[in-house]
């Protein structure tokens, strides 16, 4: 479901012009939607003791999805703005968002995602820490306010919308390289497996055993 309503997001916010009022209230209701039933998903998954592998890869992988396609399409040409001088014309993101944020929040991204598949793949934890879910938080919060202050309040240069989106995006991007480093520091401190003597007993490698979302 959230796959669905993460692509309906992206195509709200990818058109070829500045998205309406009514376009950027509904991405913004589709989103804390999506939201909500990530929640809920989780949490009945764990009351019902029904979470799987393959569950918990789907769950991060349509969160994903929503939130880095959110970022993308926030840093799209769709919303540059050009404010014109009595000399020239700036151009700047009315989202707040530049294409270089986006490179940082997708690399931290894929780095935790390789250190994870390292890690877990020689039978190690690597379930998601408070730094990761914190990030998350800040993310869910970030995206749905700024598409809120460009549908309901002035956003131009020098306005309160301006340094609200301003101060929400430029924090969350600092939380998000943040929260790298204690995933970062898990994995380069973890006792590596003794393989050098041959093992007494055969055993099935071990499964994560929490969340996979960092």
């Amino acid at each position: 479901m959230r796959l669905g309503l993460a692509g309906v997001f992206v195509v709200l916010l990818s058109g070829s012009v500045f998205p309406t009022r009514a376009a950027l209230l509904t991405a913004t209701a589709i989103f804390i939607l999506a939201a909500i039933t990530d929640w809920l998903d989780g949490k009945l998954a764990r009351a019902w003791n029904c979470v799987s592998r393959f569950g918990r890869i789907m769950d991060s992988f349509a969160d994903k999805v929503l939130v880095l396609g959110a970022f993308v399409c926030l840093a799209g040409p769709v919303f540059a703005t050009a404010q014109s001088t009595s000399e020239t014309a700036v151009t700047y993101q009315a989202s707040g968002v530049y294409p270089w944020m986006v490179v940082l929040i997708l690399g931290r991204e894929l780095l935790i995602t390789s250190l994870r598949g390292l890690v877990e793949g020689e039978g190690g934890d690597f379930s998601a820490i408070w730094a990761g879910k914190w990030k998350m938080i800040a993310q869910s919060i970030a995206i749905p306010l700024i598409l809120l202050v460009l549908a309901l309040a002035p956003w131009q240069p020098a306005t309160t919308g301006r340094w609200a989106i301003d101060i929400t995006v430029w924090t969350t991007v600092a939380i998000t390289v943040l929260s790298a480093i204690p995933y970062i520091h898990r994995a380069t401190t973890r006792t590596t497996p003794n393989t050098s003597e041959p093992s007494t007993s055969e055993s099935p490698p071990s499964e994560p055993r929490t969340s996979v979302r960092g």
